[in-house]
C-alpha cells in the first residue's frame, strides 16, 4: 500500500500465488485499494475451490478464475466477474450476437459475453454440475474439501521437510492446498515453461510422479511444489520424499 499514489488506477493481486503457493491477504488488500479509488483486478486462478470466495462481499472491480484447477471442471471453463457499476465499460474482443439481441430480464453485459463467435460453451455449462458433484463427495461439502486438502498438503510438506532436511518456509495459515519448498543441494532446474527440469522428468518417467520442479533466481534455488486434492493420499508424499532423497543423494 505504500506504493499507492494518486497516479495509481489499477492493481492486480493474487488470491494464492502460483510459484510459491502463498495465500495473499487479498480481502484486506481489495478493501484498502478500492476504498482509495484504485480498481482491483483479482487474479483468482488459484482461488475458486481452494479458498472461500464471496465476490459481492470482496467488492473487487474485476475477478477472474480458472474452474479447471481446484474446482475440477473441464479445461476451457473459467469466469470473468465484473462489478455491476463497471460492466458498461467492458466488452468482449469478439462481438457476440448479444450486441443487438433483445435484453429481456438479463443485462447487455451477459448477452455480449455469453456466446462469442463459434466458441464451444460445453465446458462452461458443466460448471454447476461439477460444483454439486464435488460437494457431494465429502460430508460437509466445499468447506470440508478445502480443509481436507489444506490439512493434507500441510502433512505432505511436513513429510518432505523431515525427510529432506528442509526448514518449513512459512506458517501453515499462509498456504491453502499447494506448498512450495526449496530443494537442498545444487542443480539446474531449467527455465520454467521453456526447458524441462531433469529431476522433473526423472520423477515422471522413473517414479510415475507428476510434480513441478524449476529454478528461481530470487531467492536463487531449485524448487518443488506439491498439491493436495481429494484423490491424493498421505502415502504419496512419503513415496515422493523417498524418491527425492534417492535422486538427490540425501
Amino acid at each position: 500500500m505504500a506504493g499507492v499514489s494518486d497516479r495509481t488506477v489499477l492493481a492486480m493481486i493474487d488470491t494464492v500465488t502460483s510459484p510459491t503457493g502463498l495465500v495473499m491477504p487479498f480481502e484486506e488488500l481489495v478493501h484498502q485499494l478500492e476504498s482509495k479509488g484504485v480498481a482491483v483486478m483479482l487474479d483468482a486462478a488459484h482461488g475458486i475451490g481452494m479458498v472461500p470466495l464471496s465476490l459481492d462481499e470482496l467488492g473487487a472491480s474485476y475477478t477472474t478464475s480458472n474452474c479447471h484447477k481446484w474446482l475440477c471442471a473441464p479445461k476451457g471453463s473459467a469466469f470473468l466477474h465484473v462489478r455491476k457499476d463497471l460492466q458498461h465499460l467492458i466488452h468482449p474482443l469478439t462481438i457476440s450476437h448479444g450486441m443487438s439481441f433483445p435484453l429481456g430480464d438479463t443485462t447487455r453485459f451477459r448477452h455480449e459475453f455469453d456466446w462469442t463467435g463459434t466458441r464451444d460453451i460445453s465446458a462452461a455449462c458443466s460448471i454447476p454440475a461439477t460444483i454439486a458433484y464435488m460437494a457431494n463427495m465429502v460430508g460437509g461439502g466445499w468447506p470440508a474439501i478445502m480443509k481436507q486438502n489444506h490439512d493434507l498438503v500441510v502433512e505432505g510438506r511436513r513429510i518432505l521437510c523431515e525427510r529432506l532436511g528442509i526448514e518449513v518456509p512459512c506458517p501453515e495459515e499462509m498456504i491453502a492446498c499447494i506448498a512450495t519448498l526449496a530443494l537442498p543441494g545444487e542443480g539446474n532446474g531449467g527455465i520454467p515453461l521453456h526447458e524441462p527440469d531433469p529431476l522433473h522428468k526423472i520423477l515422471q518417467d522413473k517414479y510415475g510422479i507428476q510434480v513441478p520442479v524449476w529454478s528461481w533466481e530470487s531467492p536463487k534455488g531449485r524448487y518443488i511444489r506439491i498439491s493436495a486434492q481429494l484423490y491424493n493420499h498421505v502415502d504419496e508424499y512419503h513415496y515422493l520424499a523417498d524418491a527425492l532423497a534417492t535422486e538427490l543423494n540425501l
